[in-house]
Formats: C-alpha cells, structure tokens, sequence
C-alpha cells in the first residue's frame, strides 16, 4: 500500500474514538513511551503530534510538549518514534472497526460507562481502548488462569470453581485458551454465569481455533476482549501483554495448576505488582503441572486456596470463609487424664475387670473405680458382668 503525504490521514484525528482505535494500531500492547505520550497529550493531541513531528525533535529525543515531564525525560523518543512511524504510513483504523461493527462488536474507551476502571491501575501502560464482542456488564471479576496442558485435575478444579462463583455473581476472566482456562469458562457457563475471554490477537480471530465453539458461545453470554484491533493476530509477546490485562480486570487471580514456568505465572507476576490478592491451588507434590503453583506459595506469597468459600475471601471485602466442618469426636475428647487413660486401657471388643484395668493402666484401685464411675456417668463405659466395657469408640 503506498505511503501518503506526512501530516494527514484518511480519518478525523480529532475524533477521540478513532484516535484511540488508531494508537492500538500504531503501537504494541503495553508500549509506555505511547502511555506518557497519550497521558499527557490526549490521544487526538499526541496523534497530531506525531503527525506533525519535525526531524529535529526526533533527533532531539524529547517531544517539545513534554520537555517538563519528569516522566517523558526518561523515554527513548526517537527509539520509540521509529517503531511507530511505519505503521503510520498506511493507517487507516476505519477497516478494522468496520470488520469490528461487521461482527456484532464495539469499540470501549476510557470516556465510555462501561469501561473497566480497574485498568486505571496500569498506568501508562493502560490500553487506549479495548474490542468487545459481548458485553462489558459490571460486577466483581476473579481470573483463573493456569497451564494449557492441564491435568484432569486441574480441569475439574477449574470448572468447579468457576462454576460456583458464577453462580455468586462474579465475572470468571481468563485467556480463552486450552486447558485450565477453557475449563474455567465452560464452568461459568454452564452455571448461566458471566465470563470473559482476554484475546491476544484480534477479536476478529478466535484464537485458538479448537476453542472457536466456546469463544463463540462466551460472545453470547459474556465477552471476548482484546486491546489490539481486529486484524491483529496472537504472538509470544502479545500473550505476554494481554496477562497484565487479565490481572488488572480482576478483583483477584488464582493459579489453578501451572508449570514450573507459564504464561500463568506471568499473570500471577502482574498481579502482585498491581497488588492484586493472589492464590494457588495446591497439588500433588511429583505433579510437574502444578510445580508454579507451589512456587508461588513458596515465593510469591500466594494464599494457598482449595475451595470457593476460600477464593471468595481473597476479594477485598469479601466474606471470610466459614470453619471447617466439626470432626467427630475422638474416642479420648473430653475426658480429664485419668478418665482418658482407664478408657484407653478398656478392651475395645471385651470387657475387662478392675484388676486388669488397675495393671494396664497403670493407675491405682481407687484411681481405676473412680474414673469408671466418671465414664459410666458420661455415658463412655458400662458394667459388663464383672467387668467394664466401652459403650462407644
């Protein structure tokens, strides 16, 4: 396609819907040098700057507007300005929101009602706009989030989960891929409840292909996210980018089962440093599938989680989880010494006479009658003849 002339393009940059559109297109997920251009600028202005953009400010490396901003001193301008301006030859965003209103989609920014403010936390490094198909329906999310080679363990745990704090009310947010999150978002499904589906590539390309049926199914009754337009497609490090925003969506992330490295544990890393509450489900130690997750208990601080009830409490405000069921009372519970150990010394299947009782025990006579009569009262032992027998083990 040929270039056009330096200082326009085919579209309003004063729009700030088309410019927010057109810096996902200019830039990769996550580029901060673009996050404290559009900061301080707006999108509309740092689009026309880098429209207008002299060949001595770029050698220059400072852009003139930001020659006060602390922040800006610290970016490679020109670095940043040649990763840009080849893209900006033959931009031309209109195509891919016309493919976007094509499916059904919708272009979210920042001045929107539904924008997710929990990506506020991401800083410079927040996304201009974010490709929805679905709806962005409000309510508290939680990620789970773990290993495309899943164990059925970890499946199972994944779609238990994800089902029940469907049922609660939570958004379930994870990555559409095979295995662990496929798993959480067929659970929430299944429960009639909301998920969403963070895509590295465009929303255009439900990525990976064996999972279009459910990506499908999630645009029906949650939605399918990306920050990079339609067109785009999936690559090692725009997986690695879309993690920070499956961190920053969520209220809290837990790590179902992962390998000792995974794009799971990169999640897990962006949400410590937005200091996002952080759980790991344990598994069985000779699993290398869940060695990330006992790496994040040991190092990471993660709180280790093994039900709703404990997920739930992870959520800032959220419920305490209720105490265990109560055991049954052992056979020695609520005795005093002496009563514990005439009780022990008492033949579980015979009874036995106060002599017998007075040698295996270990106590005297009176000590060994004393506690019998105690036992007998508490409804523990009773005459047999006699002898005593236990009444309940």
């Amino acid at each position: 396609m040929a270039s056009r002339a330096r200082g326009t393009l085919p579209f309003d940059v004063a729009d700030r819907r088309l410019a927010a559109a057109a810096w996902g297109r200019l830039t990769e997920p996550g580029d901060p040098a673009a996050g404290v251009l559009r900061h301080h600028l707006g999108d509309s202005e740092a689009l026309d700057w880098l429209l207008h953009l002299e060949a001595r400010e770029a050698i220059g490396g400072l852009p003139a507007p930001l020659a006060d901003v602390a922040s800006a001193r610290a970016v490679q301008w020109p670095r940043a300005v040649a990763r840009w301006l080849p893209r900006l030859a033959t931009l031309d965003i209109r195509r891919e929101l016309e493919v976007l209103h094509r499916l059904g989609g919708r272009l979210v920014i920042p001045e929107d009602e539904h924008w997710p403010q929990q990506l506020d936390d991401l800083g410079v490094t927040a996304p201009a706009a974010l490709w929805v198909r679905g709806e962005l329906t409000t309510g508290p999310g939680i990620a789970l989030v773990g290993a495309r080679a899943a164990t059925s363990y970890g499946e199972h745990l994944a779609a238990r989960f994800a089902h029940d704090l469907a049922e609660e009310g939570f958004v379930v947010i994870s990555g559409g891929a095979y295995g662990i999150d496929a798993a959480a978002h067929r659970g929430a499904l299944a429960a009639g409840g909301r998920t969403w589906a963070l895509l590295a590539g465009g929303v255009d390309r439900l990525y990976p292909a064996g999972n279009s049926s459910l990506l499908s199914s999630i645009i029906d009754s949650g939605a399918v996210i990306s920050e990079a337009p339609c067109g785009t497609a999936p690559m090692r490090s725009r997986f690695l980018q879309r993690n920070r925003l499956i961190a920053a969506l969520a209220e809290a992330t837990v790590v179902v089962e992962a390998a000792w490295r995974s794009g799971a544990i990169n999640t897990a890393s962006h949400a410590g440093e937005l200091l996002r509450p952080l759980g790991a489900v344990p598994g069985p130690v000779t699993s290398m599938a869940s060695a990330g997750c006992h790496r994040l208990l040991r190092e990471n601080n993660a709180v280790c989680v093994t039900d709703v009830a404990e997920i739930r409490e992870l959520v800032p405000g959220g419920a305490p989880a209720p105490q265990q069921h109560e055991l049954d009372p052992g056979l020695l519970d609520g005795l005093d010494p002496l009563a514990r150990q005439v009780l022990d010394a008492l033949p579980a299947r015979s009874s036995a006479a106060v002599p017998s009782l007075v040698r295996s025990s270990g106590l005297s006579s009176i000590e060994v009658r004393a506690a019998l009569g105690r036992l007998e009262l508490a409804g523990r032992a009773a005459r047999d003849g006699a002898g005593w027998c236990r009444l309940r083990d």
